[in-house]
């Protein structure tokens, strides 16, 4: 994580497109942090005990050879006096019980190494899912608008996951085994001969050769379940998002039947994935037991010949035993690590993608002390062949209030964006109190903007949180006069845990209204210099509009205000008014002078007054009225849109 050291550590990994040596090139700085000396020494400390752990495990099988062969002299001897017996039993069990106390000693000295170890592995996954998450957060809004949630919060679980287990196997398990299997090969070298150092070798390359075949085979099939897992998992959350929606529309039976496709593409997936794991364990499970077979056989023949002792066969079948567990772990450590690279690949890239709204080296705070607003011949395109602004110029005077309206799609929200940096302008400049935006850091910008969106989304917390948002460290008291400028301090203490109330997902226990309420608290908290209002009222009702508009003007006292907005009796007030359409400013002025002019404005200004007073002439027909009959009186069929008799919309709305 940026901040914490070791910057872009976890980037370097996935740079090389995700292979072992780059993960672990990535890993290192974060297992061998630069600052944390006490990390470092546990890491020195593991390796010790690790290489003690390795050395008893060889030792072990030369004291069961040992005890082996007492116990055949034993055996053989001639049944000395009850005195010499004892003195001649007393060496094969004490050989036992030493081979008791070094299993002991190896499991002790294991379990202190991973006991030692675990913090700096789990030290190191915390640092890179702090990367991860603040990595995605700085990538720029048009990342984010082209990913589904549900998935990409998956992609994000399995790769910090993946990386857990990239910790654990490759430092707890591969390193160990490693050395283990190098030991094993020298003992039977030189404690045996090369006869038996050969038949491991060629048993330890062709069972890699084998694992290594087969792994990468089931890889694309693990890939493939990973991808239909991501599926299954984004259809899920994308239709529980839109619970509503779905009740609307009585589509359960539909969302049950995408996801169940889903899953029975993940089950196909998952039972191949099964099946080949089985074919890869058989394999290894032949490929040793030949090796074994082979290796007992010399020892077999060498004992007939009087060139070993019956010690010996058994020391031969005890190290190969033990090298099983190792030499399968090999195979096992094999797969896992590449499932778990396939696993954090995808995370690899996103953290290899450079964030596409920067700051400049060296960029200095924005220093906001009027708040003056100008866009000088802002052109902007969301994608090439279509631009969206089209050499837009105006200025914002401090203190006071502009408003921009057009029809939709003229790109007034994209002005928005534009001037909060979530996407970069492709000719032209704006500027905040005569600095260019581009050349200040991102956070001292936005800290100077509060905003007011059309779709408030609140965290799933309580009342209090979402509006102490707009500034941490705020205390109680400031946060309760923030509630009562934005006119919703009652509504709160009438709830029954008052600002302790939980706003459900998205905020959505609480009312529209409700909602905007909490914004304009949270920005009114925030104290920014200049307020961006975009489209705060449009999808409220004509009463709560007027009690919002209400708070929004107290908010806006005192501070150089921008307004976008739909519903043009909200910005009657504007100091000046800009009227945007297709990407260029057609008419500015204020509202009077826009009437006065008969343009695209005052079109605008009498259809909505026209459609409100629809609205009014529908309330007052109320239940009683008799509405004239349409000349079709049978009902459209269920598969059709229904239509409003043309005689009702001439009555209500009068013609042009």
């Amino acid at each position: 994580m940026r901040g914490m050291g070791e910057p872009g550590a976890a980037s370097a990994a996935g740079v090389s497109g995700g292979t072992l040596v780059s993960t672990l090139k990535g890993l290192w700085p974060h297992m061998w942090p630069a600052t944390r000396a006490d990390l470092k020494l546990r890491v020195v400390m593991a390796f010790v005990l690790l290489i003690g752990a390795k050395l008893v495990t060889i030792v072990l099988p030369f004291t069961y050879k040992w005890a082996t062969d007492a116990l055949i002299a034993v055996s053989d001897g001639r049944a000395p006096a009850t005195g010499a017996t004892v003195a001649i039993l007393s060496a094969p069990v004490a050989l036992v019980v030493l081979y008791g106390v070094l299993r002991v000693a190896m499991a002790l000295l294991t379990q202190l190494r991973d006991g030692l170890f675990a913090k700096v592995a789990l030290h190191a996954v915390r640092r890179l899912a702090l990367t991860t998450f603040e990595h995605m957060h700085a990538l720029a809004l048009r990342f984010h608008l082209e990913r589904k949630t549900g998935g990409l919060t998956r992609v994000l679980e399995r790769g910090r996951n993946g990386i857990e287990e990239l910790v654990r196997l490759v430092i707890l398990q591969m390193v160990p085994t490693i050395f283990e299997l190098v030991l094993v090969f020298g003992v039977l070298l030189f404690v045996f001969d090369w006869r038996y150092a050969l038949v491991v070798l060629v048993t330890i390359a062709i069972y890699m050769i084998f694992t290594y075949r087969a792994t990468e085979w089931r890889i694309s099939i693990r890939r493939r379940m990973n991808e239909s897992d991501t599926e299954a998992n984004a259809k899920a959350v994308d239709s529980l998002l839109n619970y509503e929606t779905v009740k609307y529309f009585g589509a359960e039976g539909w969302e049950t039947a995408r996801y169940d496709r889903s899953m029975a593409r993940y089950e196909a997936a998952s039972v191949s994935t099964y099946t080949s794991l089985a074919v890869l364990n058989a394999g290894q499970a032949v490929i040793f037991t030949l090796g074994l077979t082979a290796t007992m056989a010399l020892a077999a023949l060498d004992v007939s010949a009087g060139h070993r002792t019956v010690g010996d066969f058994v020391m031969v079948n005890a190290m190969l035993i033990q090298l099983y567990i190792p030499l399968n772990f090999m195979g096992m450590l094999y797969r896992e690590i590449k499932q778990a690279i396939t696993d954090i690949e995808i995370m690899f890239a996103i953290l290899a993608r450079h964030p596409e709204i920067g700051d400049k080296p060296g960029a200095k705070s924005l220093v906001a002390t009027e708040g003056n607003i100008r866009f000088e011949d802002v052109r902007f395109t969301y994608e090439a062949g279509r631009e969206i602004l089209k050499g837009v110029s105006f200025e914002v005077p401090a203190g006071k209030t502009v408003a921009i309206v057009g029809p939709s799609g003229a790109g007034k929200s994209t002005i928005s964006r534009l001037l909060f940096r979530f996407y970069e302008v492709s000719r032209g400049r704006i500027l905040i109190d005569g600095q260019d935006i581009r050349d200040v850091t991102q956070a001292s910008l936005r800290a100077a903007i509060g905003v007011v969106p059309q779709d408030t989304v609140l965290f799933n917390d309580t009342i209090r949180y979402n509006i102490q948002y707009g500034r941490p460290d705020a205390t109680a008291a400031e946060i309760e006069e923030a509630a009562r400028q934005a006119q919703i301090d009652d509504f709160i203490r009438s709830a029954p845990r008052g600002y302790d109330t939980e706003v459900g997902e998205r905020g959505l226990k609480l009312s529209g209204g409700e909602k905007q309420r909490v914004a304009i608290a949270r920005t009114i908290l925030k104290g920014p210099p200049i307020l961006l209002l975009d489209e705060a009222t449009s999808a409220l009702d004509s009463y709560t509009e007027r009690e919002i508009q209400d708070a929004l003007e107290r908010a806006a006292r005192g501070r150089t205000t921008l307004v976008i907005a739909h519903r043009l009796s909200t910005v009657v007030a504007a100091d000046q008014i800009l009227v945007l359409d297709e990407g260029k400013i057609v008419e500015r002025g204020t509202h009077a002078e826009l009437l006065a002019r008969g343009g695209l404005y005052a079109g605008m200004w009498n259809r909505q007054r026209e459609a409100e007073a629809a609205r009014e002439k529908l309330r007052e027909v109320g239940e009683d009225a008799e509405i004239p009959a349409a000349p079709n009186r049978n009902p459209p069929p269920l598969n059709e849109p229904l239509v409003a008799p043309a005689a009702v919309v001439k009555e209500i709305v009068p013609s042009n």
